[in-house]
């Protein structure tokens, strides 16, 4: 009998995992956005002047998915319309950085990975822009002390472990 007791609870122990893994694992799509990037320099000079997200693709005019390239400020929609903004970081080798207009995400398509905005400080201005153009209101920055840890994270890894 012991060890059928066993076996349930050890089974309650993977059902909680199981959860524990839907709510905060990759099984939930849960995506660990980069808190450095080398393509910063691809930026425009000014992103505090944007056009605002109910802005439709510049080539088709597909009102939903924009994106905004964050070198040129062209807005382009996304892999799941027409594709317009991935083949203009085609074409545009350089162009690889764009915010969605959908949920203010930033994506390196050289990188190929998401950024964190409130992390990587020159991602501040167009992330903070687009915010308040999309939902009338300055955004909630994390705490001061959570970027400044998630910077030293960044610089540990980035060192491959080496003394």
């Amino acid at each position: 009998m012991s060890s059928s007791k066993e076996a349930s609870s050890s089974s309650h122990i993977v059902e909680e995992d199981d959860d524990e893994l839907l709510l905060y694992g990759s099984r939930s799509g849960w995506v660990e956005a980069l808190t450095h990037c080398d393509h910063l320099d691809t930026l425009s000079s000014d992103l505090t002047h944007i056009p605002p997200p109910d802005t439709p693709c510049y080539r088709c005019q597909h009102p939903q998915e924009s994106w905004l390239c964050l070198s040129c400020e062209d807005v382009l929609c996304s892999r799941f319309v027409n594709k317009h903004m991935l083949e203009h970081y085609r074409q545009q080798n350089n162009h690889c950085l764009a915010l969605s207009y959908s949920d203010l995400s930033v994506w390196c398509f050289s990188c190929d990975a998401y950024l964190d905005a409130q992390v990587i400080l020159p991602l501040r201005p167009v992330y903070e822009t687009a915010y308040i153009l999309k939902f009338g209101e300055a955004p909630p920055f994390r705490a001061l002390v959570d970027l400044h840890l998630a910077d030293h994270k960044a610089e540990g890894s980035s060192s491959g472990g080496q003394s």
